[in-house]
């Protein structure tokens, strides 16, 4: 197979060009020929036109790319080796939802052929690739998996923002069904992954491997937001605390923080409804995705506390917050935490404005009926900074003083500035 694409007579197809799959698809445009295939005409377009829908991309990562974007399922049965790159997200519930999943597993069976390759990127739980997507393809197919054509699993780690640790910067986890199959992924992928290949002894360990990561992560959050809660209860500043402990060596280096967006608030939430399914109920996963999803009403109460401490009314009260993407120098908005503070503050009938330089309002106002602000009121009681936008960092403390009323209260979420700076109300998680 990998001779085969490097000599172009056959070719990679990419389902699901999102901040995954479109750099993806890219890279390997490169050196294959490449079908990039997604389901929203609108942003086939706009891919077609060098523009990348995410806005993590600019207009000469397009260049010289060898591919074909397309929303027509004919066009994608032209390729050979196929990687699902779909969103997997969560529902009310807290539910995995595996719908764009399954879907895109139904295109494959559509398109797949003996001989062929499929490599799933979605992050999910372990045994979802062999247990919840091969039987669909196969069904649509007609095809038996590892035995007509190949599958892996090579977790996606592109992080959003990040234009340092690019796709191919960062390690590759790569898992086949058979030593073969997984020697020819291997081979694929290292073409472009400058950092190298690990391979993986399975599907499942791949799948567990991903989906770790970010559980990880979100469980050493989780203790920074818990002892936040604590030291400020205790009138402490967390932020020194954590800068004195991190003076030793083996300390690790979290912050407190709204934890949002579509890994660390998500993937847990994966490995748990696995979990129960095999009869064992997590206790430190479940307790740190608690304390993660009720930092933002934390937050809000503790604004709202502040307000009623000078005597002001919290109805009577503006409110202004700058940032809604779940992370810093992102236009993403999915699974944003800052929606939930807004909300939050909102329950207590403050009056909120929101303002993002990132952020495109007609998706902020589509996805959760709140209106990105242009002209801003001339006082604030409280200004929340909580996204650290390069655009944010680089204001002084004067900035924020003036839009800040007498009184007026200042929360810094990430703990960018240093408090000394300022002459009004400043607090920080």
């Amino acid at each position: 197979m990998y001779k085969n694409l490097i000599d172009r007579k056959k070719k990679i197809g990419v389902i699901g060009l999102g901040y995954v799959g479109l750099p993806i698809a890219l890279e390997f445009a490169k050196s294959f020929d490449v079908i990039g295939f997604d389901i929203n005409d609108g942003r086939v377009e706009m891919m077609r036109n060098g523009v990348d829908p995410s806005n993590e991309l600019v207009s000469a990562d397009f260049v010289d790319r060898s591919i074909l974007f397309t929303s027509n399922i004919d066009d994608l049965k032209e390729a050979h080796f196929f990687i699902v790159a779909v969103p997997t997200d969560i529902d009310r519930q807290k539910v995995p939802n595996l719908t764009p999943l399954l879907k895109a597993s139904e295109t494959v069976g559509k398109c797949v052929k003996k001989g062929d390759y499929v490599v799933f990127e979605s992050t999910v739980y372990p045994g979802c690739t062999e247990e919840d997507c091969l039987p669909i393809i196969e069904q649509f197919s007609g095809l038996k998996a590892g035995e007509d054509f190949s599958y892996g699993y090579s977790p996606e780690r592109i992080n959003p923002g990040d234009k340092v640790r690019t796709l191919t910067t960062i390690l590759k986890i790569v898992s086949g069904c058979s030593k073969h199959s997984l020697k020819e992924i291997s081979d694929v992928y290292g073409h472009i992954i400058k950092a190298g290949v690990y391979e993986a002894p399975s599907v499942k360990v791949a799948e567990a491997a991903k989906v770790i990561e970010n559980t990880q992560r979100d469980l050493n959050i989780s203790l920074m937001n818990e002892l936040s809660i604590i030291f400020d209860r205790l009138n402490i500043d967390t932020t020194e605390v954590l800068k004195a402990a991190g003076t030793k060596w083996n300390f690790l280096k979290f912050s407190p923080g709204l934890v949002g967006g579509h890994c660390i608030g998500v993937d847990p939430y994966y490995l748990m409804y696995k979990s129960k399914q095999v009869g064992y109920d997590p206790q430190v996963i479940a307790a740190g995705r608690r304390i993660n999803d009720r930092m933002s009403g934390f937050v809000a109460k503790r604004l709202v506390q502040m307000f009623t401490q000078i005597g002001k009314n919290p109805i009577e009260s503006n409110v202004l917050v700058m940032g809604i993407t779940f992370k810093e120098d992102v236009s993403d908005v999915r699974n944003t935490k800052v929606v939930q503070l807004v909300k939050e503050l909102e329950d207590y009938s403050v009056n909120v404005d929101v303002v993002d330089p990132k952020a495109s309002s007609e998706e902020v106002d589509g996805l959760y009926n709140i209106a990105l602000k242009q002209d801003l009121k001339d006082k604030y009681d409280g200004v929340i900074l909580s996204v650290a936008h390069e655009e944010y960092k680089n204001l002084n403390p004067s900035f924020f003083e003036s839009k800040l009323n007498d009184g007026g209260i200042f929360m810094d979420l990430k703990a960018i500035f240093n408090p000394t700076e300022f002459n009004v109300t400043y607090w920080r998680l």
